[in-house]
Parts: structure tokens; sequence; C-alpha cells
């Protein structure tokens, strides 16, 4: 019987070892997997490459890593929002990388990978920093870029609803970047606020399905 669910949090991040390349759904703090990074730092896993919209809040979830100096490198979109005093003193004083892109990129790079797809042109960056060190060429008069598919090791994901086959439902602004990082990386690990029987989502309403999932745990599981 196929059954995707962990009875453990520490169960489901188990395969996470040294030198991952992990991606963690969220925006703001809606759709963060907190009880998973809680998991992840408490194992002790290092030189980790973080993907994610940004690069942590206060000093839990990413920034919880940073703080810890489990973090090699950061690749996000917007590292700097409101409360991210960590991430800055790691990044002044030379402890972690960052590659930063436009919000819009992150996504079609995750999307790509997600979808098997190749390299792609953006016309996002083109004569600016961004573009420096890529492939551009000017098509009909308007200037691209080249950007790469992003791949990610694990996906750590937040999510409402999953059933035992891996299928998850979200609840409003806690989608954000989830459905495409399940897609992009090669092992997703999702934390639910509630694990439901098979059947229970509509069809029509999985928004994620369970091929692109590899564990789910529901938030509470015990530590």
């Amino acid at each position: 019987m196929l059954d995707k669910i962990k009875a453990t949090i520490e169960q489901a991040i188990e395969p996470i070892q040294d030198g991952a390349s992990i991606m963690v759904s969220g925006f703001g703090d809606s759709g963060i997997p907190f009880e998973l990074l809680k998991a992840v730092l408490d194992k002790g896993v290092r030189d980790l490459t973080i993907i994610s919209n940004n690069a942590g809040t206060r000093e839990v979830g990413i920034a919880g890593l940073i703080k810890a100096r489990r973090v090699r490198k950061v690749v996000c979109s917007h590292p700097r929002p409101i409360n991210s005093e960590v991430f800055a003193a790691a990044y002044r004083a030379k402890h972690l990388e960052l590659e930063c892109m436009p919000q819009g990129t992150l996504a079609e790079r995750l999307r790509a990978a997600g979808a098997g797809l190749g390299p792609f042109f953006t016309p996002t960056g083109y004569g600016t920093l961004v573009a420096e060190g890529k492939e551009s060429r000017v098509i009909d008069g308007k200037g691209y870029i080249l950007e790469q598919p992003l791949h990610g090791d694990f996906a750590l994901v937040g999510a409402h609803l999953g059933d035992r086959w891996g299928n998850l439902t979200y609840r409003y602004a806690g989608r954000n970047f989830g459905p495409v990082m399940c897609m992009a990386a090669r092992h997703t690990i999702v934390q639910v606020d509630r694990v439901v029987a098979l059947g229970d989502i509509a069809p029509e309403q999985v928004m994620t399905p369970g091929i692109f999932v590899k564990a789910v745990v529901a938030a509470g599981g015990a530590r």
C-alpha cells in the first residue's frame, strides 16, 4: 500500500545530508515549513545551499540555520525583508554567498526545472548587473538574457492538507512557491496542518499531485 506519511518530523528529514541544496517554500511567513527547518537545524547538517524567496527573518527558520553557520549559500530574490538582521550580519562577515535575482526569474527558473525544460531567454535584467556573465541576445529589437533551470536536492514545503499518496492542497497565500518547488526538487518533504484520508481532497482541489512528493508529516508530528 502506497503510504508517504511519516510518523515524525525526524523520519521525514532523515535523507538530508551535509552539502544538500534545499528549496524552502514561503512568502513572508506564509507557507514556511518552520517545523521542518527546526528539525534540519537540530540534525546538525551543514554546508547547505538554501533556495527560497527570501533569506529568513528573526532567528527562526532559514535565519536560524544561517545563525548556526549551517548555510554556505543563499539563492533568493529578496534577501533583506524586515527583521533580516541575521542574514545581513552573516553576509557582511562573508560567512555565506548570495545569488540574487528578480522574483519572476526565480519562479520561472524553478518552473523550467520542474517541467524538464532547458535554459530560457527573458528580458528581465537585460542591461543590468543581473546580466553579468550570462549570454545576451537582441531578438526583434528587444534584449534578453539566458537563464538556467534551478534544481534542488530537496524541497521543504508547507501545505494545508495532505493524504497518504502525497496529494496536497494549500490555504490562500500559503500556496506561493510550494507547487513549483515540489516539481523542481529531486526529493520533496512536506509538513501539513492536517493529514486526511485518501479521497478527502476533491480531485479539482489537488494543487500538487502526489507524484511530486516523497514524504508528508503533520506539522505537530512528535519530535
